[in-house]
């Protein structure tokens, strides 16, 4: 059987700006991040573009750190995630700094961002509860992941280079055959008419389904997306479980009360 393709060089210097236009890269130095106060400690984190842009924060991630810390807190404590793409580690860092994880999570991105992003972990002392990691999509999984069966996967800001569209959707595909149950949480930022195709795709393969969040009005303007991805065998069940719910309801209001039936 032939071998996966390897992942593309995400370096941003290495395509054009016809391709993928992006915004200016920042230099070099540290943001402090609260996420809008729903941290109990701020974000350390060192951002660096010289091993590639995701060395820097981008408006996804903080759209998605912050969703996760005010609407699924509690339900990522006792999940085993993963972060694919995590560039410095914005959005699993603002999850292990808010929440208390009973699980190791696994940040992972291309082996150029490993150091920035073990950096950043020990910065802001989450070593007992982050692992930092290489994660190339397209490729076969890591050992680790697979011993794991992630049922939270996190992506932020993993649409700008259209010639990876295909290893990302492979590699969820592949997270989905470990645990059908999972879910993906994932937010992008609309450059080009092109990012809406991997959207297109996505739906094709998976059940997507937009999110709801407060600040949508705001963070739409910007062109950023925010959505769930989950199996199709989940989402049929889960959608089978809800009907018979409903009719179990709707059956028991329908059943007359003691005092009826002594009035007939």
């Amino acid at each position: 059987m032939d071998s996966p393709p390897l992942s593309p060089d995400f370096n941003p210097l290495t395509f054009s700006e016809d391709l993928t236009p992006l915004p200016e890269l920042k230099e070099a130095g540290n943001a402090v991040i609260d996420f809008d106060g729903q941290l109990p400690r701020s974000l350390d984190l060192r951002e660096d573009v010289r091993t590639g842009c995701g060395g820097q924060t981008w408006p996804a991630g903080m759209v998605l750190g912050k969703h996760l810390l005010r609407y699924h807190r509690k339900e990522l404590e006792s999940a085993k995630i993963v972060e694919l793409g995590a560039g410095g580690g914005l959005v699993s860092l603002a999850v292990a700094v808010g929440c208390e994880l009973q699980h190791t999570m696994y940040i992972t991105d291309q082996l150029e961002m490993l150091e920035l992003l073990q950096h950043n972990i020990t910065l802001n002392k989450v070593d007992d509860r982050a692992q930092g990691m290489i994660l190339n999509w397209g490729e076969p999984l890591p050992d680790i992941i697979v011993e794991q069966k992630p049922d939270v996967i996190i992506a932020a800001e993993c649409v700008y280079f259209e010639p990876a569209f295909p290893l990302l959707q492979q590699t969820l595909k592949d997270l989905f055959e470990l645990n059908s149950e999972a879910v993906v949480y994932f937010c992008f930022k609309k450059r080009r008419r092109a990012d809406m195709q991997f959207l297109k795709v996505a739906k094709k393969k998976f059940f997507v389904e937009e999110l709801f969040d407060e600040d949508r009005p705001v963070f739409s303007r910007l062109n950023l997306h925010l959505f769930t991805f989950r199996s199709r065998e989940s989402a049929a069940a889960q959608r089978a479980k809800a009907e018979a719910k409903a009719a179990k309801v709707a059956k028991t209001n329908k059943q007359p009360t003691p005092e009826a039936v002594e009035t007939n």
